[in-house]
């Protein structure tokens, strides 16, 4: 093939705006859309050498995969293996025991599928997770077990053909991914079905350039054409952040961008002569050990400081990510690449072995949980055996545009009378734990809630939000007529979605919520007990319990002492989260009962992760059923009054 300096150019670009865009850099809140550029390039590098030797008679499956071999997995594995130290010093077990996880998908190129399982891309406990850049590597490995396969079977067809019948699956993978993008997210992002047509974009690229090469050259379009590809990258890198609906038709703009500029930019073009600049073709070079190096660098990072990094340092590691890239690409890369020095059968041992190894240190690490038992002391164990999620957790937690219906919410235990809980993930542990109180006492509890869910009641979200609002309407009103609900208990993390996630900014409080939208989601609270209310039913509204400044492992692990009280935000930062809160309550009917967990949680001066030796948490801002239980018990006192009162 013809070297074409401004495709490494382009990969330069792409590299940098997917680093600024982990190193938190607000200019670079779209340069998640480099990793679509790259699925651009290589759908068209690969299906251009792929055609070429079909065409000439040379094409083998073993030697397309020797290659992909040699180009990915040399740099790979001693980026993983440069990890492992840092994360047995740095990880903590559960964090540790998720990096174990990761191992075995990132090495047999099933990464896209872990993380989709495990993870939201856009959530901030990404930015821990060393190795979550990983899932572009397997959609695209996915990719080439299938596509050799389909071009040689349709090659016989006829090069026109093979065109047309690409868009069509291309435009069959994109009207999927509009689809499934508001039912479920994570996996039009990670998963190869939704991500397939960015990379037949470039493999019909490649079979243009093939076939009509002269006339995309001679055009007179061309300058228009790669003006207008870069405009629409650089655009989706300014424009574009984590709210933005993706992939889908919003990722149409930087992928048509990057067709546009393979398609019409030439060194006689000037978008082709600035990105055959030498600092955009060098970082281009070294661009796939750039994005296997930056995100451990950040990841690391902030495991050892739990405060918002600093930009001078975030653009340090930045920097350190390239110079890390230089010498991989040069001592590990380039040599790898050189059958004199490494033959095929090397490769493939080298790979089978590497492999293996990953995967024993993967299962150990996940069957340890962490290695829990040599990283903490029995003190801290003791604590963290009461940071339990409920267990009822994975069966009656609902999300997403397949949600459990409202009729179909779980019921726990027995009993005559029924107490609803209902609101966001805060609902899950008070409602098991609640059961548990009030079963002796022959009252039973119907469990609502939703995952990531803003109070949205009397609103229709469009997009991410949807599902979460349409639940919400169907479930209060469900609620309001269920004759056999009496008591319902309303539970959400209201300081985030008013102002947005802690962990955004602490120290400092966020303010990533605007005002208008701020105001539409408390008037939505306010408004969902007041319905409530007025269709007669006893609401008691339990606040939000503060949240802690890193998750109760860390906190617990940092310790070297055992401690049976252990501090988490002072009750200061607290008391300033939930101003607005508290300044509002006097919104909400006078016949509403307010529960307040910081009543328990705080003291004059301190809010606390773990009280009495028993942890009110199991994350950062989830309460544990242990702590739960706390709240339970104010719960049902309450109820008891009110049948006392009765009497």
């Amino acid at each position: 093939m013809e070297y074409r300096r401004e495709i490494d150019g382009l990969r330069g670009l792409a590299v940098i705006s997917v680093i600024f865009f982990h190193a938190g850099f607000q200019s670079f809140s779209g340069g998640f859309i480099g990793v679509d550029v790259f699925f651009v390039i290589s759908g068209y590098l690969i299906t251009s050498i792929i055609a070429n030797e079909i065409e000439s008679g040379s094409f083998s499956f073993s030697s397309f995969y020797e290659r992909r071999l040699r180009r990915i997995i040399p740099a790979l594995f001693f980026v993983i293996a440069s990890c492992l130290p840092f994360a047995w010093f740095w990880l903590m077990p559960d964090d540790l025991k998720n990096f174990s996880q990761s191992l075995i998908g990132v090495t047999t190129f099933l990464a896209n599928i872990f993380f989709w399982k495990t993870t939201d891309y856009f959530d901030t406990a990404t930015d821990l997770k060393p190795l979550i850049h990983t899932w572009s590597l397997a959609v695209e490995e996915q990719y080439y077990f299938i596509f050799p396969i389909l071009l040689i079977f349709v090659w016989r067809f006829g090069k026109r053909k093979i065109i047309i019948l690409l868009s069509i699956i291309a435009l069959l993978s994109l009207t999927y991914t509009e689809y499934i993008i508001e039912r479920n997210p994570e996996t039009a992002f990670y998963l190869l079905p939704s991500r397939a047509w960015e990379l037949l974009a470039g493999s019909i690229v490649a079979l243009l350039l093939k076939y009509k090469n002269q006339w995309f050259m001679k055009n007179n379009g061309s300058e228009i054409g790669s003006l207008l590809g870069l405009i629409f990258i650089i655009y989706s890198i300014i424009v574009f952040n984590n709210k933005t609906p993706f992939p889908g038709v919003y990722a149409l703009f930087p992928t048509i961008g990057a067709c546009l500029i393979i398609l019409f930019a030439r060194s006689s073009t000037f978008i082709g002569n600035l990105l055959s600049h030498r600092l955009f073709v060098g970082i281009g070079l070294i661009s796939y050990s750039a994005y296997l190096w930056h995100q451990p660098l950040f990841s690391f990072y902030r495991h050892i400081n739990t405060e918002t990094p600093e930009k001078i340092i975030l653009g340090m590691l930045s920097l350190a990510t390239l110079f890390l890239a230089f010498f991989t690409w040069k001592f590990i890369e380039i040599p790898f690449r050189n059958r004199k020095k490494f033959n095929r059968k090397s490769i493939y041992i080298f790979f089978i072995f590497g492999t293996l190894i990953f995967i024993l240190l993967g299962l150990t690490g996940s069957a340890t949980k962490g290695f829990l038992n040599y990283k903490l002391t029995t003190a801290q164990r003791v604590q963290l055996q009461t940071a339990s999620s409920s267990p009822m957790r994975d069966k009656c937690h609902t999300g997403g545009a397949d949600y459990l219906r409202a009729p179909d919410a779980c019921e726990y235990f027995k009993g005559d009378t029924t107490v609803a809980v209902f609101g966001d993930s805060h609902t899950v542990e008070l409602a098991y734990a609640l059961a548990k109180k009030i079963e002796p006492e022959n009252m039973k509890v119907k469990h609502f809630s939703f995952s990531a869910c803003v109070p949205s009641f009397g609103q229709h979200y469009q997009g991410k939000l949807k599902p979460c609002s349409d639940w919400t309407n169907e479930t209060v009103q469900y609620i309001a007529k269920n004759q056999e609900i009496k008591f319902v208990v309303v539970s959400y993390r209201i300081h985030a979605a008013l102002f947005g996630d802690h962990k955004e900014s602490y120290p400092e409080l966020p303010e990533s919520v605007n005002e208008d939208e701020r105001l539409m989601r408390w008037n939505s609270y306010v408004n969902t007990l007041k319905y409530l209310s007025d269709h007669g039913k006893n609401v008691i509204l339990i606040l939000q319990a503060p949240e802690l400044p890193k998750s109760i492992i860390r906190m617990v692990a940092n310790v070297k002492e055992s401690k049976l009280d252990l501090p988490g935000v002072s009750y200061n930062w607290w008391n300033k989260r939930t101003e607005y809160v508290q300044k509002n309550l006097n919104q909400l009917p006078t016949n509403i009962i307010t529960l307040d967990p910081s009543d328990d949680f705080c003291d004059a001066n301190q809010c606390y992760a773990v009280k009495n030796n028993i942890s009110l948490y199991f994350d950062d801002d989830h309460m544990s059923v242990k702590g739960a239980d706390i709240i339970s018990a104010r719960i049902k006192d309450k109820i008891e009054i009110f049948y006392k009162n009765l009497n």
